[in-house]
């Protein structure tokens, strides 16, 4: 077992998952994968599994009932990292909009102290993002303003989904209080992280549009958002957080 793991969740990502794998495989840094499937139709598990026959220390699989969400597959995944003792714990995409060769950057990045939390940024230069209708990347770059102003949280991109956690940020979250799901998810991490005193910093990355399947976008994450960082506001300021 190596001491990086990247928790992958799927939903319906059979065009994508074998090949991400064999990507991040071959990776020249030691890390192991765990992909968290919400029951995909599509066969996404059954691909998973052939590769663990090839590689059985590296890729595991956490196969549930129905979709479930993000957030709820991504707090499985880190009581399966710590349980078994990873350092390093990693989230991404399945859909590519996440490269996998930035891996290495994010994990050196913690692994150095320079953050307890490598986020990669799509707004820490600019705007780097590939492919995204003008409308999406308005809505985006809105809800992270949004979302920056109401937590005050010291990142640009509040509700990215590409990063690397040490293990004792983990450690610190009670993760059954954890609640929320899509970008809420990933703005609550942030936060529940910055305000536990632990450092954040933002790596710059390339996000690039998803090459196949459908977004898992939709009105309601978009609405949990919008009410989930007053929550965390509230929560931050009465010591209930």
């Amino acid at each position: 077992m190596n001491n990086s793991l990247i928790i992958i969740p799927t939903y319906n990502e059979a065009h994508n998952i074998k090949r991400l794998i064999e990507r991040l495989i071959k990776l020249n840094i030691p890390v192991d994968v765990l992909v968290v499937d919400d029951g995909s139709p599509d066969g996404t598990a059954k691909i998973v599994r052939k590769m663990i026959e090839t590689f059985p220390d590296r890729i595991n699989l956490i196969e549930r009932s129905g979709k479930l969400g993000l957030g709820t597959a991504y707090v499985e995944g880190f009581k399966f990292a710590l349980e078994r003792e990873y350092k390093y714990i990693c989230e991404m995409d399945a859909d590519f909009s996440h490269s996998p060769e930035d891996i290495p950057r994010l994990i050196k990045t913690v692994q150095s102290g320079e953050a307890d939390v490598a986020i990669g940024s799509r707004y820490s230069r600019g705007i780097s993002i590939v492919n995204w209708p003008l409308r999406r990347l308005f809505l985006s770059y809105l809800a992270n303003l949004y979302a920056r102003i109401i937590t005050g949280l010291p990142i640009k991109d509040t509700t990215a989904g590409f990063k690397c956690i040490h293990r004792k940020v983990v450690e610190s979250f009670d993760l059954d209080r954890i609640s929320s799901n899509g970008y809420a998810f990933q703005i609550e991490i942030h936060f529940r992280a910055w305000k536990a005193g632990f450092r954040l910093k933002e790596v710059s990355i390339i996000f690039r549009e998803r090459e196949e399947g459908v977004s898992k976008m939709s009105r309601t994450i978009v609405r949990e958002a919008v009410w989930r960082v007053w929550s965390l506001k509230f929560k931050s300021i009465f010591g209930s957080l």
